[in-house]
Formats: structure tokens, C-alpha cells, sequence
């Protein structure tokens, strides 16, 4: 591992991009193929890097679609105003900071959930079978917040702990910027630290983890250039710091995958019937082998929001239902006009 500077995250220092790494590229980073080393790597630290995950033409795509997505073209979305033609595409998209589910109507978010680098990758550490639950794209403006130390299990409860995201830079991520921060290894517990409502005003109001045995010089930034995946385990604590660049962005797709073997009690939106060990989120992309439950079929629970600026956690069921029935009440004044 680089090593961390323990001064490192304090904001007001300037960091030009890559500046903390201490001597050449950190171990961790790599490039396909995916190998044993890497694999063991990824167990053993919770995180590692594809460096060469996303091709120029994805990225391409990807920055395009965000920015159809922030003026409203690509179908209803709560919480977006529909842009006006003279506004420019910086000023449209610095209203947002996160766009929840945009593989819902984005053909190019949903082709992303299948590169073949995060295939490659989840088969060798997840398992043959691997589903997809949840998109999100963040836009991370100039003077945007971060989040606090979480654990994305902490949201999307798996049963067989096999949560795994897959984190896409559109941007180059530096420490300025607010790339992520992870604690290596902090995953192995297999433990779910409590969470509290923090008031600092670097992050948004999601929770933050506590009582855990780190300090936040245990912790080290990866910063990535575009293109770049980093995936990380559902267990390991991450973090990220607002942007504190003058201009730009750190734009991410950030996708959550499992087992496809495993059942997903997660938000349902109504009372659940019967046991709830048999309860099973069912709004799934496979991206990799077979559906053991394909005869449960699919289910429409969630539609693409945003997330405001104020308001954290993933996968809030308030908000996804509230976004479901916004879509539908759209689609169904359309079909009468």
C-alpha cells in the first residue's frame, strides 16, 4: 500500500492531482486481465483498481448522457426541471448532485452495468452468477459535499455478504476533487458499525459509521484517472471529502452488484406476506450467468430520482416509491394527451 500522509486530509491543503501518491502508481491498481494476485488482493484489502476499465467511447457516452439526463431529456425523472435550450450544460448539471437509478432510462447506464471489465472482474470475486440492484450517478460540482465513513451493506442488506460496488470515474478523482477514501481491510469484521447523524458540514446528511477501531490515518485516497473502475466490498468503510477544486467535476457512475445465488431482503415498499428470510428484491439487471429465481420473475419497484444535495443514504424507500408513482402518473398523462 502507499503510504498515507497523516495530514492528508485536511482540506485546506492543496493537492495537485496524484499528489499523495508517494512513488509511482500504489499497489492495488492494475490492469485486466484479472489474475489470482488480483483477486487475492481484493480479498484481502476490500478494494482494488481496473485502470483501464472504460474506454474513451464509453466515457464519451456516459458524460453525454449525464448531461441528457440533467435536462430532462431522456423521460420523466423526480426532482429535475426541465433545462431551458439557452442554459449551458455546466449550469444544468451543477443543480444536482446525484441522479438514483439512471440505467432506468438511460440505454447507455444500462449497457455500463455489463462492461466487460466488471464482468471479468465480479465472476473472479463474487461468483458465476451476478446481479445488478442499483445505479448512481453522481455529479460531483465544484463545492459539492461528500459523504461520511459508511458501509454500503449498512443499505443494501445481502445475505451472504457478497455486496460489491463498482465505481466508475468519468473524471480524473484526486484528493481535490473529493475522491474516495477507503480503509483497507476494514472489511474483514464482517461487521456492520452503528451509525449517527452527523452535522459536518463537509458531507451530505447521510449517516456516519462510528465505533469502529480506524482513525482516519488508516485511510488512503484513491485517486483514478478516467476510465478507471474501483470496486470495493459491501463491508469496507469508505468516505468521500467535498470538491475543493476551483471549476470542474467528479463525475462517477457508481453500481452495486451480489450473487445472483442469494436472496436481497431490501426495501419492498409494501408490507412484506409471510416469512421475512423469504423477502427478495426483484427489480435486478443479471449481468453474468444464470438467475437461480428467474421464475420469480422481474419486478418494477424503483424509478430514476435525484437525490438532492441535502439528503443522504442509498436507496431511501420514501423516495423510490415516491419516484415510481411520479413516473407512472407521467407516462399515464402522456398516453391522454
Amino acid at each position: 500500500m502507499r503510504e498515507t500522509q497523516t495530514d492528508s486530509l485536511d482540506p485546506r491543503l492543496p493537492f495537485p492531482p496524484f499528489g499523495s501518491w508517494q512513488a509511482g502508481q500504489p499497489a492495488g491498481w492494475f490492469n485486466l486481465p484479472m489474475t489470482p494476485d488480483k483477486a487475492q488482493f481484493y480479498k484481502d484489502n476490500g478494494f482494488l483498481v481496473i485502470e483501464d476499465g472504460a474506454n474513451p467511447d464509453v466515457l464519451h457516452g456516459l458524460i453525454r448522457e449525464t448531461v441528457a439526463l440533467c435536462r430532462g431529456d431522456r423521460g420523466p425523472i423526480k426532482g429535475v426541471t426541465p433545462a431551458d435550450p439557452n442554459e449551458s450544460d455546466d449550469d444544468v448539471m451543477r443543480r444536482y448532485l446525484c441522479i438514483h437509478f439512471p440505467h432506468k432510462l438511460s440505454r447507455v447506464m444500462y449497457d455500463a452495468l455489463s462492461l466487460p471489465a466488471i464482468v471479468e472482474v465480479l465472476t473472479r470475486v463474487i461468483g458465476p452468477n451476478v446481479k445488478c440492484m442499483q445505479s448512481m450517478l453522481f455529479i460531483k460540482a465544484s463545492g459539492k459535499p461528500g459523504q461520511a465513513w459508511h458501509q454500503d451493506e449498512f443499505y443494501i442488506p445481502t445475505r451472504d455478504r457478497s455486496l460489491t460496488g463498482a465505481w466508475i470515474a468519468m473524471d480524473d478523482a484526486t484528493v481535490e476533487n473529493g475522491c474516495l477514501w477507503v480503509i483497507p481491510g476494514s472489511h474483514k469484521h464482517g461487521i456492520l458499525w452503528p451509525q449517527h447523524q452527523q452535522r459536518d458540514p463537509r458531507f451530505d446528511c447521510a449517516g456516519e459509521a462510528t465505533m469502529f477501531p480506524y482513525t482516519d490515518a488508516d485511510a488512503v485516497p484513491v485517486e483514478v484517472k478516467a476510465g478507471s473502475i474501483v470496486f470495493f466490498n459491501g463491508y469496507l468503510l469508505h468516505r468521500s471529502l467535498p470538491n475543493y477544486a476551483r471549476s470542474g467535476y467528479r463525475r462517477a457512475l457508481v453500481n452495486h452488484y451480489m450473487s445472483a445465488e442469494s436472496l436481497l431482503p431490501w426495501h419492498w415498499g409494501d408490507k412484506p406476506y409471510g416469512s421475512i428470510a423469504g423477502l427478495d428484491y426483484r427489480d435486478i439487471v443479471m449481468i453474468a450467468g444464470v438467475d437461480p429465481y428467474a421464475w420469480k420473475g422481474i419486478e418494477e419497484r424503483v424509478a430514476a430520482h435525484v437525490r438532492p444535495s441535502g439528503e443522504g443514504g442509498c436507496g431511501n424507500i420514501e423516495r423510490n416509491i415516491e419516484a415510481l408513482k411520479f413516473r407512472n402518473m407521467m407516462l399515464l398523462a402522456e398516453d391522454h394527451d
